[in-house]
């Protein structure tokens, strides 16, 4: 009896034990297979492959071989490289601050994105010393530009063009001869929360349809903020702009465009913010002060015209403004120091009283100012 209790213990103690061991192993193969799948649910929720750049590697090689749709993360460093990209929703993000992409030499553009490119993204990247634009953008759909800094990169800064659907947010742009932003020939695109400081033109939205600039801060340019319809480009519109909330002060930097340029040639410093031409333009609840020459101004293509000697302004193009609305805006110590220009130096300028425009055109509201020409502007009804 007691060998038989002994073995009954025995049988027992071993099912036991093999039971622990098997619900053990149970138990480390389930964690497991929770962890592959809580890795496979991160992969699909970042919805691409990430590839990693080392400093000393090349982004442009890593771009080559990605598939579309690839995430490159690169991590801190200067690479002396120009980058092309070709492919869609491909994404460049810095890991950290510290990414740094330099001109090697004589390389005109930075990054360079293709029509091929819808749904680029770049983040957290600075872009410098190139010879004509730190970002170009053609043709590309469905951006992001996010907290990146573009510096000294001969005209432009950040470029888009030709582009349909984008979001440029949180950057920094920095010693161009054109503009530090830049928004061209282009539709449905966001500008918000971004610096530009001494360039000729702090931000710009040329000819394009359907465009925000929203709580921007812009200093230290000739000229803060252009809203501009200029003739003999492709695109023959400029509507539905909103330039709203932004902090725009002390543009008075010198206008040191290249001499052979375009219009910026002819921005004069002490610029806040300048609206050419256009349809449906609103510009709402900016604060703008320190500007020597005029805070808001309103000009038309005969204005252009006459200034600048381009019979284009009022040949080519619609020279008169439709349907502004200045509304809301906090102006004060501008026109202190003109630049030498035949117009008058004003909180909120419109030279619709110059060339007899209708003054349902263009209606001011609510504006906090101590000077304007003229003296008493029309009022939105």
């Amino acid at each position: 009896m007691k060998t038989k209790k002994i073995g009954t213990i025995a049988l027992l103690s071993a099912i036991f034990l093999f039971a622990m061991i098997f619900c053990g192993c149970k138990k480390d193969i389930q964690s497991q297979a929770n962890e592959i799948l809580a890795n496979s649910a991160r992969n699909t929720k970042e919805a691409a492959p990430a590839v990693t750049v080392h400093a000393g590697q090349s982004i442009q090689a890593a771009v080559d071989v990605a598939s579309s749709g690839s995430i490159i993360k690169i991590e801190p460093g200067t690479y002396n490289e120009s980058v092309v990209v070709d492919k869609a929703n491909m994404q460049l993000v810095g890991t950290d601050d510290g990414v740094i992409i330099q001109n090697p030499g004589d390389e005109e553009n930075g990054i360079s994105v293709t029509d091929a490119g819808d749904g680029f993204v770049l983040k957290n990247v600075t872009v410098r010393n190139f010879k004509e634009n730190g970002v170009l953008l053609q043709y590309v759909d469905n951006f992001l530009l996010s907290h990146v800094t573009a510096t000294n990169n001969g005209e432009y800064g950040l470029f888009p063009v030709f582009c349909n659907g984008g979001v440029i947010e949180h950057c920094t742009a920095s010693g161009h001869t054109d503009t530090g932003i830049y928004v061209g020939q282009s539709s449905n695109v966001e500008m918000n929360f971004n610096t530009v400081f001494a360039n000729v033109q702090g931000l710009e939205i040329e000819n394009s349809t359907n465009v925000t600039a929203s709580k921007n801060q812009c200093y230290d340019n000739s000229a803060g903020v252009l809203v501009s319809f200029l003739p003999g480009l492709t695109v023959t519109t400029s509507m539905n702009i909103t330039v709203s909330n932004n902090h725009v002060y002390n543009n008075n930097h010198v206008n040191f465009s290249n001499p052979d340029g375009g219009f910026e040639n002819f921005t004069p410093s002490g610029t806040g913010i300048l609206v050419l031409a256009g349809t449906e333009i609103t510009v709402k609840d900016n604060n703008v002060s320190g500007n020597n020459t005029d805070g808001i101004a309103v000009i038309s293509g005969y204005t252009l015209a006459s200034l600048t000697g381009i019979t284009a302004f009022i040949t080519l193009i619609d020279p008169v403004p439709h349907g502004y609305k200045i509304v809301s805006n906090v102006l004060h110590n501008n026109g202190t120091a003109p630049a030498p220009i035949p117009l008058p130096a004003v909180d909120l300028l419109w030279d619709g009283p110059v060339w007899g425009g209708a003054a349902t055109n263009v209606c001011w509201e609510k504006n906090i100012y101590s000077t304007s020409f003229p003296s008493s502007l029309p009022s939105c009804d």
